[in-house]
């Protein structure tokens, strides 16, 4: 059988027969002109068309730099037939692109609906070319795997996201003819990644960091040093993945793994993963997607034993190895955590995420936060928590308040067996905050008060607002008053609490204000900063995409908001040098991130994290690297007292997380024993 992909600008005409030597007698089919792909140039080439499964959903042709359209264009080998290696070229973009090719040879590997991907059963000695490609055929593809077919059409660069993103391009085929020659051929032999096999090298981009560069504009390919010019190298080709083990769960289609069970990868954690490291992008890591079969639900440290074939696809900002079958699993019998109870004398405070929880939200949502809170966290005395979302959730009627969405979630602490809790925040203004629309998130204070703790109470409506009787009297609104330290005996108190941190700031508009609250333990006074910095935002760009180093806009905004942060803490400890201050929440920044520091360094306050061996320093998984973005740190007059600091894993290696995928992180400060001396580190953890 043959398929024709389209006539261009023709009309449909009868089947005609091509001879494959003396083995097959087979047709060519012709499609209606209308499925034709535009001539290069025209508006509709340049606007792009509909993309199906292989390329993510709706996406545009890019033109990248297009060559000129020519049955035999320059770059190809003058008076030699035209082969995949010659159109992938050494490079991230194609030397042929956007020119028209015939009778480009392959063996058909994989099928999509919309395309298959073909590999060269004659490669050269060229370890920079790859030697496999997808051919676009816009409807599903008349071949299968083991055909050995010849391609013509125009060669084009995709990208998955759209013209203008930061993805690498897709080198390809976009068809206008499919001539089956052979059927049942051998396939080519996969490329074993991994220490068995082809290592991808350490660093993204190889070479001097410094300026930004586009890598598809750069003359230099070397897939011995770069990551990104290895996984180009291998573009379109079959891969094997051998012996695998999940360093991150199953999520959206993608597990993330390492090959050869993980050998020679580091550092790894205890339970599995793969910590990220500052200059170290962990690029062994190999996502495996399911655009070709189904992928199994895996935990962190799960086995995929034997051989994962498939073939090295790229998009969405990443390489993807995509399975032709899906690979079998063997559990690593992985638990959820749970940390050891606080001692009579110890403070425990916890910070915690709820992932938009709302009175809607099934309840067994409520039941596993109850159970994180209850079992995993021991029920400690204080927790900061962000995700909280209004009384009615993502609909955008104008309620703020969140008492519902609370009370749900303290009945559940409750039928846990956990302790009474009460909570305290400020509602934001309507849609001022970020996050989902209509459903208002926000950061307070989960407590309970059996053990020693008491929260003050120092509300926006005490400070009066001279205006008089009536609703006014209700004094300025909490939303957009701004908490202040202040002076009473020689001590810092908050001039509210809860009060919002610089609310008026241009640095939290459309994100969530950090929330300051002034607790006591057993008449010790405590000034503690709920957190929920901005978030990675979508004009990020990619870790694996054509600007590196890749630009971040949104670390820019934490960047200023460690800032704000670090100048409300310096407020407080100017008041009163000794103050003991408390600053924990999902910050969205690792450890060793500029913000994080900032922070740390000038608001004389120490990150928690820092103390943990760097095995253990991630509440989260993000494509396999774990890493901390949810953070405790003191000030030295509560670092300096024994304390223990522990990231409870129990969401971000698991498949099955009802209720997000962050750890919670709790630390126990022992209020009793007297404080190490200045510059003297206090026992910890």
């Amino acid at each position: 059988m043959t398929y024709v992909g389209r006539g261009r600008g023709r009309r449909p005409t009868a089947p005609r027969t091509l001879l494959a030597g003396a083995l097959l007698a087979l047709p060519v089919l012709a499609v209606p002109a209308s499925q034709a792909a535009p001539p290069a140039g025209s508006e509709a080439a340049a606007h792009g068309d509909p993309r199906g499964a292989a390329h993510g959903g709706p996406g545009v042709q890019d033109a990248v730099s297009p060559g000129v359209g020519a049955m035999v264009p320059s770059g190809a080998p003058r008076g030699r037939q035209v082969r995949i290696r010659h159109i992938q070229g050494a490079g991230h973009v194609s030397p042929l692109n956007g020119a028209r090719v015939t009778g480009v040879p392959g063996v058909v590997t994989a099928l999509t609906d919309n395309g298959f991907w073909m590999q060269d059963p004659r490669p050269d000695r060229r370890d920079a070319t790859s030697e496999g490609i997808f051919v676009y055929t816009r409807t599903r593809p008349q071949v299968a795997v083991a055909d050995a077919v010849r391609v013509d059409g125009r060669v084009s660069e995709f990208r998955a996201a759209g013209s203008a993103s930061a993805d690498l391009g897709r080198t390809e085929i976009d068809a206008s003819a499919v001539a089956v020659r052979a059927r049942g051929v051998p396939l080519p032999a996969p490329v074993t990644l991994g220490p068995k096999g082809r290592r991808p090298p350490r660093r993204v981009t190889g070479g001097a960091t410094g300026a930004a560069i586009d890598v598809e504009a750069r003359r230099s390919f070397d897939p011995r040093r770069s990551a990104l010019d290895f996984f180009e190298s291998l573009e379109g080709m079959r891969v094997r993945v051998q012996d695998a083990v999940a360093v991150g769960p199953s999520r959206d289609g993608r597990v993330p793994v390492l090959p050869a069970g993980g050998a020679g990868a580091g550092p790894r954690t205890a339970r599995g993963g793969i910590v990220l490291r500052p200059g170290d992008a962990n690029t062994e890591r190999i996502v495996l997607g399911d655009t070709l079969a189904a992928l199994p639900a895996v935990n962190v440290g799960d086995r995929l034993p034997g051989a994962v074939d498939g073939v090295l696809d790229y998009g969405h900002g990443t390489y993807t190895v995509l399975p032709t079958a899906t690979p079998r699993v063997r559990g690593g019998g992985l638990a959820r955590e749970t940390t050891r109870p606080q001692g009579p004398d110890e403070l425990a405070v916890a910070t915690l995420t709820v992932d938009g929880l709302n009175p809607s939200a099934p309840r067994e949502r409520f039941r596993a936060v109850a159970a994180d809170i209850v079992e995993g966290l021991r029920s400690p005395d204080l927790i900061t928590v962000a995700g909280v979302q209004d009384n009615s959730g993502p609909d955008d009627d104008g309620t703020v308040a969140a008492d519902q969405t609370v009370a749900e979630l303290i009945t559940a602490i409750s039928e846990a067996g956990g302790p009474a809790y009460d909570w305290r925040s400020v509602a934001p203004r309507d849609n001022a905050d970020g996050g989902e629309p209509g459903a208002n998130i926000r950061v307070g204070f989960l407590f309970r008060t059996d053990r020693g703790l008491g929260f003050v109470d120092r509300p926006a409506a005490a400070l009066g607002d001279g205006m008089g009787a009536g609703a006014a009297d209700a004094g300025p609104d909490p939303a957009r008053t701004a908490v202040r330290a202040l002076a009473e005996g020689g001590r810092a108190r908050l001039s509210l609490s809860p009060g919002r941190v610089a609310p008026a700031d241009p640095v939290w508009n459309d994100s969530r204000k950090p929330l300051a609250g002034e607790i006591t333990w057993r008449g010790r006074r405590i000034i503690v900063v709920a957190n929920h910095w901005y978030a990675k935002a979508g004009d990020d760009q990619p870790a694996f995409g054509r600007y590196q180093p890749p630009r971040r806009p949104s670390a820019w905004r934490r960047a200023a908001q460690a800032r704000a942060v670090a100048r409300f803490v310096r407020s407080v400890r100017a008041v009163q040098r000794d103050a003991d201050v408390i600053v924990a929440g999902d910050l969205n920044e690792p450890e060793f991130s500029a913000p994080v520091r900032y922070l740390a360094r000038r608001a004389g306050l120490r990150d928690l994290t820092d103390e943990l061996p760097v095995a253990e320093r991630y509440t989260a998984v993000s494509e396999g690297n774990a890493q901390a973005l949810d953070h405790i740190l003191l000030s030295p007059s509560l670092a300096r007292r024994k304390h223990e600091y522990d990231i409870v894993h129990r969401r971000s290696e698991f498949a099955d997380r009802p209720v997000g995928d962050r750890d919670p992180a709790v630390v126990r400060i022992d209020m009793a024993a007297p404080p190490a001396p200045r510059g003297a580190a206090a026992p910890g953890r």
